[in-house]
C-alpha cells in the first residue's frame, strides 16, 4: 500500500476528502498539522458540549491506496482542481505490511480494576494475581473497561456484596457493569439500553463469560432493584432521576457515573427530590455519585 499525505487549510478539508473518497482511496484520515506545537489546537470538547471548533487551522490529510500508481494519479488530479487552492503534496510514501490484528489487539491490555478483580482480552493470558476475571474485547458498543467512569463502578460493585442481588444496569452498553455484578454474585440481573447493538454486545459477553443475565431496550426493566447502575452522562442522568430512583428498592443502592467533577453540584440538584447523592470516588475528573434509598 501506499500512503499520499496533503496539507490543507480548514476551509479544504471536506471537498478533499470527498475527492480522494471518490478517487478510490482505501482509507482517508485527518490530523492535526501543528500537533504537538505551540499552535496545536484541541477539537473536542468536554462530555455533553459541543467542540470548540469544527477543525483544525491547518490539516494533514492521509490517504491509502493499493498501487502507487493509484496514489500518484491521485495528487496529479487533485492539483489540477480549483479546490486544491491552498494545499500541497507532501508527499508519497510505501506503507509497511503489518499484522493489523496483532497491532490492534497489542493495544488493549489487561485492566486493573482491584488487585484481585481483572478485565483481561481474549488474546491476554490473566495476570498472575488476578482472582477475578473478565473476559472482553473491544467492540462497537461503549464499554472495554479503559474508561476512568467504567473503572470505578467496577470497583463499587467489587468492594460492596453482591451476593443475591437484583441488579439493573440502565445503559449497559457492552454489558460490562452486569456481568461484573454477575461475577460478584449478583442473583437476577436486567441489562437494558437504547440501542440494539449494546443489547447483543451485552448477550454475546455474558456468555463469553458464562454468567447469566436478561438483556434489552429500555422497558426491559421492571419492578425494583437492590442495586441500579448507570453509567451514562450527567444531562441524560438528570432527565432520568425520577425513573432511576423509582427503580431503587427501600434499602437499595443507587450508582452513577459518566459525571465530570464540576458537575457535581447540578446532579445533587436534580435528584434532592429523591435522594441525597454522593461522591463515593473520582478519577481523572471524572466522579462517582451513589444514594442509599
Amino acid at each position: 500500500m501506499f500512503e499520499l499525505r496533503l496539507l490543507a487549510p480548514e476551509d479544504r478539508v471536506e471537498a478533499l476528502s470527498d475527492a480522494l473518497d471518490a478517487l478510490d482511496a482505501l482509507s482517508v484520515s485527518v490530523e492535526d498539522a501543528d500537533a504537538q506545537t505551540d499552535a496545536e489546537q484541541a477539537l473536542f470538547g468536554e462530555p455533553g458540549m459541543p467542540p470548540p471548533k469544527e477543525g483544525w487551522q491547518r490539516s494533514r490529510i492521509l490517504a491509502l491506496f493499493a498501487a502507487k500508481e493509484a496514489a500518484d494519479e491521485a495528487a496529479q488530479l487533485l492539483q489540477a482542481q480549483d479546490f486544491f487552492e491552498g494545499c500541497k503534496v507532501l508527499g508519497i510514501a510505501p506503507v509497511p505490511d503489518q499484522d493489523w490484528v496483532r497491532l490492534t489487539q497489542s493495544q488493549f491490555a489487561p485492566v486493573e480494576i482491584t488487585p484481585e478483580f481483572w478485565i483481561v482480552p481474549t488474546w491476554h493470558e490473566p495476570p498472575a494475581q488476578a482472582r477475578q476475571v473478565m473476559r472482553l474485547d473491544p467492540g462497537l458498543a461503549f464499554g472495554t473497561g479503559t474508561h476512568p467512569t467504567t473503572r470505578m463502578c467496577l470497583r463499587w460493585i467489587a468492594r460492596h456484596d453482591m451476593a443475591g442481588q437484583r441488579v439493573l444496569d440502565y445503559g449497559c452498553g457492552s454489558g460490562i457493569l452486569a456481568i461484573g455484578a454477575a461475577l460478584h454474585g449478583a442473583a437476577a440481573i436486567d441489562a437494558v439500553d437504547i440501542d440494539e447493538a449494546a443489547v447483543a454486545s451485552t448477550l454475546a459477553n455474558a456468555q463469553a463469560n458464562h454468567v447469566a443475565l436478561n438483556a434489552g431496550l429500555p422497558d426491559r426493566a421492571q419492578g425494583q432493584y437492590q442495586t441500579v447502575l448507570a453509567n451514562i452522562l450527567a444531562t441524560p442522568l438528570k432527565m432520568l432521576a425520577p425513573l432511576l430512583c423509582a427503580h431503587v428498592a427501600p434499602g437499595g443502592s443507587l450508582v452513577l457515573a459518566g459525571i465530570l467533577q464540576r458537575q457535581e453540584a447540578e446532579l445533587q440538584q436534580a435528584y434532592a427530590p429523591h435522594c441525597r447523592l454522593q461522591v463515593a470516588d473520582a478519577e481523572d475528573g471524572w466522579i462517582l455519585m451513589t444514594a442509599t434509598l
